[in-house]
């Protein structure tokens, strides 16, 4: 298998969303799993890979000072930079691509966009994405969609339609080809910058959305099914489970 060059990869986590279907009104982010804050695990998984040269913090200016607080535990922690977001997750991203160019001085060919309530990506998984992407310039950590899948009339999604029993109808979706999406997604440097340079606005579900409009393929790299990302408390349950069975059996 090839590889990136050591200290090539720049990873982004954006962290300056609030989090709110957690139900806490502080950043998710700062719950504990394990002994420590979630997004310290999600960090020591890159600062332990030869490939990173960077890793950009992207959050909010509530949560800065404390982000920089626990920075410090880390061992490492020379090469994290700290940024703030913006309102979008598109925005918070592109301030951390313009930390990337103005600190990385020309070491950096590679982004990697990992989402911070991801602490479980494995590193097979990663070897994998970064060796399609090496081949094709782009490609995202994504599972095959196992289960059969249903659509909603359109106007439930906007709230508007109900069969007054508390559920609507659905038609059944055909999910063969159909993948989830999971991140790290992962960009020669060169390609997701001209991405966000045309970008202006347009919403978009995630970075690789942005690079598809530009007509470049992006690779679909099989992902591990426990890469979850933290988004209700059952879930940090989940990944405490996994994370302690891990620790167990740490080459399962």
């Amino acid at each position: 298998m090839t590889s990136l060059p050591p200290g090539s990869v720049a990873v982004i986590l954006p962290a300056a969303g609030s989090g709110s279907r957690f139900g806490e009104e502080e950043n998710k982010l700062f719950a504990s799993l394990g002994s420590r804050s979630l997004w310290m695990h999600t960090v020591e998984i890159f600062l332990g890979r030869a490939e990173v040269g960077m890793i950009v913090l992207a959050v909010s200016r509530r949560d800065r000072e404390r982000f920089e607080r626990e920075i410090h535990e880390l061992s490492g922690s020379d090469r994290i930079r700290v940024v703030l977001g913006g309102v979008e997750r598109s925005d918070t991203v592109a301030a951390a691509l313009d930390e990337i160019d103005r600190k990385s001085a020309n070491m950096i060919e590679w982004v990697a966009v990992h989402d911070a309530a991801r602490p479980l990506v494995r590193d097979t998984d990663l070897d994998g994405v970064f060796d399609a992407a090496l081949r094709t310039d782009a490609a995202i950590l994504a599972t095959p969609v196992t289960g059969t899948l249903k659509r909603e009339p359109a106007g439930n999604r906007d709230g508007g339609v109900d069969t007054g029993a508390g559920f609507s109808h659905g038609t059944t979706f055909d999910r063969r080809g159909m993948w989830v999406a999971q991140t790290p997604q992962v960009f020669r440097l060169s390609l997701i910058r001209r991405a966000y340079d045309r970008h202006r606005g347009r919403r978009a579900t995630d970075d690789a959305e942005l690079v598809e409009r530009m007509g470049h393929p992006v690779a679909l790299v099989p992902g591990a099914a426990d890469n979850l990302k933290i988004t209700y408390p059952a879930d940090l349950l989940l990944a405490e489970a996994l994370l302690s069975e891990r620790m167990k059996n740490p080459h399962s």
